[in-house]
């Protein structure tokens, strides 16, 4: 799901934010496997054809974006091959293709969360050495769009669209948007019942990947993490423990429905788009749909923030999609040829205008074309809360972990067992699941 910086003086002030969610960026290592095409090896100058893999795209985007590369490369021609836009539908097929050594595809689309578990697989290659000699400038990319991307030490996936978890609030009902989530739960307490609304703040408190993205979020504003950037388990920290301590806070609020423990994201968007509710966290996605007056009783009242902060940052799980080449690819080259250009300014800039997917290269935001294809490419408010945004755990063993984390948080918000016993229980799992592998 989801979506898509201005003038100079916004794109430093984003780079300010994104160098919030992590310091500098790694440095990128030399890729050490022989099989990485390089520069002095170029496409060849017979005619052939590489496999794309990404989900169905409904647009005209994709199509548009083959046909301007092939125009610039006339002997490298691109198939297209559809995959389900069910994302776990997807990651099963290509684990399948994949584990297979099959090179029926040579550039593939990547969820974020699964970079670092195809590297590790030698499912991809390393993208270092082809960054370097073709002078790619990762500093001009979303950051945490790149930093998902990177795994070991090695670049092995570059960003292609990104987006991020947003606050979404009724401007009829909020004078001023609150900044920290203890804010945040004091104006969804006290305005509450207004303008027909009956929760004060609506979010995905369910069993499943919304809970993980929530609770994520939380840590992450309150400076803590999951796993560190030298994959030591850290989540039992004083600063893991004040954001799920916020999280277990804000479903037991007045503010929040009774059943918040079953809301995903559908069930968000239904209560904020049928004016049921004074703030909403949701994805770029919604944006949209809650101003379109023909699905929307709020539509012409809908705000746009970034979350809010906790005693460290404002943070917000990343989301969207990764480009990738298969290692067992017959013409790693031509593919490396086909993923630079995706996520060129020209590449990016003809999704963004046909597929509205939020670019992910930087400077783009300030192109009147770009701009002109959504409301939010042009939306500051949008902007800033994109800046905000954060990798999700970055480990091979992702899914496993998530799975873990909804269990555990799940009890925590239940009452079941206090916070800091959630910490300790995360703990240990997480270390067990790292070792086992």
């Amino acid at each position: 799901m989801m979506n898509k910086l201005l003038n100079t003086a916004l794109i430093v002030s984003i780079s300010a934010g994104l160098a919030a969610c992590g310091g500098e960026a790694p440095a990128k290592q030399a890729a050490p496997q022989d099989s990485s095409p390089t520069k002095e090896s170029k496409p060849s100058a017979e005619k052939v054809k590489i496999v794309f893999g990404q989900g169905a795209d409904q647009t005209e985007g994709t199509k548009k974006l083959v046909a301007a590369f092939q125009a610039k490369f006339p002997n490298i021609e691109v198939e297209l091959r559809e995959f389900p836009n069910d994302s776990s539908q997807t990651h099963d097929q290509l684990v399948t293709i994949l584990g297979g050594k099959s090179a029926e595809v040579d550039v593939i689309n990547l969820d974020v969360v699964w970079p670092a578990e195809f590297a590790q697989a030698g499912f991809i290659l390393p993208l270092d050495r082809l960054i370097k000699d073709d002078n790619v400038d990762l500093s001009k990319y979303l950051k945490a769009g790149v930093e998902s991307g990177y795994f070991n030490g090695q670049q092995w996936a570059l960003p292609r669209y990104n987006n991020s978890g947003l606050l979404y609030y009724r401007k009829d009902l909020v004078k001023d948007v609150p900044k920290t989530w203890d804010d945040l739960i004091k104006q969804a307490e006290q305005l509450k019942g207004q303008g027909g609304t009956q929760y004060g703040f609506v979010t995905q408190a369910k069993q499943y990947e919304g809970l993980s993205v929530s609770f994520t979020e939380l840590v992450s504003a309150y400076g803590g993490k999951i796993i560190d950037d030298k994959g030591n388990v850290t989540v039992n920290s004083p600063e893991s423990l004040k954001g799920l301590k916020q999280l277990v806070k804000i479903a037991k609020s007045p503010a929040v429905p009774s059943n918040l423990n079953t809301f995903t994201e559908k069930e968000t968007l239904t209560a904020f788009m049928e004016g049921s509710a004074v703030f909403a966290r949701h994805w770029p996605a919604l944006y949209a749909q809650a101003n379109d007056p023909k699905v929307s009783k709020v539509a012409g009242n809908v705000g746009i923030a970034p979350l809010p902060s906790g005693d460290a940052r404002s943070a917000a799980a990343l989301g969207g999609w990764l480009a990738a080449i298969n290692k067992y690819s017959k013409h790693p080259k031509e593919s490396w040829e086909f993923l630079k250009f995706m996520v060129s300014a020209e590449g990016e800039k003809i999704i963004a205008i046909n597929s509205t997917q939020t670019p992910t290269y930087l400077p783009l935001f300030d192109d009147a074309d770009v701009q002109k294809a959504s409301p939010l490419f042009a939306n500051r408010d949008f902007v800033n809360g994109l800046s905000s945004a954060i990798p999700r755990t970055i480990t091979p063993q992702y899914a496993k972990i998530s799975g873990i984390i909804q269990v555990e948080v799940s009890k925590a918000i239940a009452g079941e067992q206090t916070p800091e016993q959630t910490l300790t229980n995360l703990e240990a799992q997480i270390k067990q699941a790292i070792a086992a592998k």
